[in-house]
């Protein structure tokens, strides 16, 4: 423990050798002290990976880095010498690139416009949009993704609008590419082209920071591992000497070899179904889906992105066009004409796109809870205003919803707590079933730790829980059993101990069409 534990300077000789570094970064915000001199050295060809729980100061530090924030104390050193950067502009200038994590495209431009915006090829007097789209399509083939250049952004499900941010910060080369969470919307075999580049860059003698909550992705591909705490410098470390639970352990300061609670009883094969679905169609993403859902069970969905899953139950939420077979709930045959009456049914979803979909994120905490079950907040006509904070206090106190005042706008809280929020939102709707669209995207390990105990809290209660993920051992880990999709349709099921990576793989990749549940 000791060891691990303590703090460990870098080396003058890293120090030495470094591309780019900081030294001494403080910074506050207001009364709150975010980062407290903090270093940071990577070399050239280096992948230097940056770790720490929501609210560590991991996002600040990069954007420091990048010139979007200004230190309030501390240098930061390029080839050896003192540079600031006063805007992103001069930091891209220098040849540092921050590629965030939230989604900042222009929603209505094609892909390609996208990529090139403010640096348009021209031929002559005229915009060159011809060779600008083959460029586009080469950048976004190298990235596995399949968009085309003259799809509109907005069109573009998530996972595909964040390899288009990557594909137009990485258009021109740069001597530091700074990731921010890059993977948070792909799964694995997405990120592996994502990997690919990174490989590449570091043969071209990039320097690479890269912060991810995903432990397997940093033992992948890191080089040295820094841990920060609280705003504060934990450890910087070789990152072949940590495994994944040295990794949590720095990060949380606790041990977190026990990160999936201990699932509760599988569901006896007599246990009422409490949600039928038959031959369900969503146009253009869905075909002829059919499952069931017992009380007390925890289903998981799987798929590559772009397999449906997403689709399925927004179809069936009537949030998007769908047909639907015959749906029950609890035995009794139901139609949804939006979403409200799948509320009324019993049914609650937590959307994977919370900053987009699932919270109003310049509305404070209060309003951003209660919103779904207003009318439990009502007194006459009029909102019961006593009712509603007293609300937040016992959500905020059964979900751990960390915010220092309620007065915070939901923009403003970390990832976990806007997760966290959103899933005490949902439950006070007192749903039957709960449908969670990536649980843990973006979302630190102490954190996921909590949203999986809530999870299985919800089905140790009587109802039952739908978990889609991209992460396999999420599901692996909290589901009684697992269906695959593929291509709009659900192509396979396992539980028991079928549950497994490989297995999940040879479904959701089509290796195994012969044994497919069609």
């Amino acid at each position: 423990m000791g060891d691990l534990d303590s703090p460990v300077a870098i080396s003058p000789a890293a120090t030495a050798e470094a591309l780019f570094r900081a030294e001494g970064i403080a910074k506050s915000f207001g009364p709150v002290t975010v980062l407290r001199d903090i270093d940071l050295a990577v070399r050239a060809g280096e992948v230097h990976a940056v770790l720490g729980e929501n609210g560590a100061g991991k996002s600040t530090l990069m954007r420091i880095l990048s010139g979007h924030y200004q230190p309030d104390a501390g240098a930061i050193w390029l080839d050896g010498k003192p540079i600031v950067f006063r805007t992103p502009v001069e930091a891209e200038q220098h040849g540092v690139v921050l590629i965030h994590q939230e989604i900042l495209l222009a929603e209505s431009l094609t892909v390609a416009q996208s990529l090139f915006l403010g640096r348009e090829m021209r031929r002559g007097p005229f915009v060159d949009d011809r060779r600008m789209r083959g460029i586009t399509a080469a950048q976004l083939d190298e990235l596995g993704c399949r968009a085309s250049p003259d799809a509109r952004v907005r069109d573009l499900p998530i996972a595909d609008r964040a390899l288009v941010q990557i594909a137009r910060a990485l258009l021109e080369p740069h001597r530091v590419v700074i990731f921010d969470e890059p993977t948070a919307v792909f799964t694995p075999h997405e990120a592996q082209a994502l990997f690919a580049i990174i490989a590449k860059l570091k043969r071209a003698g990039t320097a690479v920071l890269y912060i991810s909550h995903r432990l397997n992705e940093i033992e992948q591909i890191a080089d040295v591992v820094t841990v920060l705490r609280d705003g504060r410098h934990v450890a910087t470390r070789p990152a072949a000497g940590l495994s994944q639970l040295d990794m949590a352990r720095l990060m949380v300061g606790r041990d977190m070899s026990t990160l999936y609670p201990p699932k509760p009883p599988l569901p006896a094969a007599q246990a009422p179904h409490v949600l039928e679905v038959s031959d369900i169609v969503v146009p253009g993403h869905v075909e002829q889906a059919s499952f069931t859902l017992r009380q007390g069970e925890v289903l998981g969905f799987a798929g590559l992105i772009g397999a449906g899953r997403t689709e399925l139950f927004e179809g069936l939420l009537a949030l998007r066009p769908s047909r639907v077979g015959e749906l029950k709930i609890a035995g009794k045959r139901c139609h949804f004409s939006d979403a409200r009456d799948a509320f009324d049914a019993g049914l609650a979803y937590l959307t994977e796109d919370r900053k987009g979909k699932g919270l109003m994120l310049n509305q404070q905490l209060v309003p951003n809870l209660t919103l779904a079950a207003l009318d439990d907040f009502c007194s006459g006509p009029l909102i019961d205003r006593a009712k509603e904070q007293q609300g937040f206090t016992e959500s905020q106190g059964r979900f751990d919803i960390r915010a220092g005042r309620r007065d915070l706008l939901a923009r403003q809280l970390s990832g976990g707590n806007q997760q966290k929020l959103m899933l005490a939102k949902m439950l006070l709707l007192s749903p039957s079933i709960v449908v969670i669209d990536e649980p843990t995207r973006g979302i630190d390990i102490g954190t996921k730790s909590q949203i999986y105990a809530f999870i299985a809290g919800i089905a140790a209660s009587g109802k039952a829980c739908i978990v889609i993920s991209s992460e396999m051992q999420e599901l692996i880990g909290l589901c009684h059993r697992i269906l695959v999709m593929r291509a709009g349709r659900i192509v396979g099921e396992v539980s028991g101990d079928d549950m497994t990576e490989d297995r999940i793989v040879v479904y959701a990749t089509g290796a195994a069409q012969d044994e497919a549940v069609q």
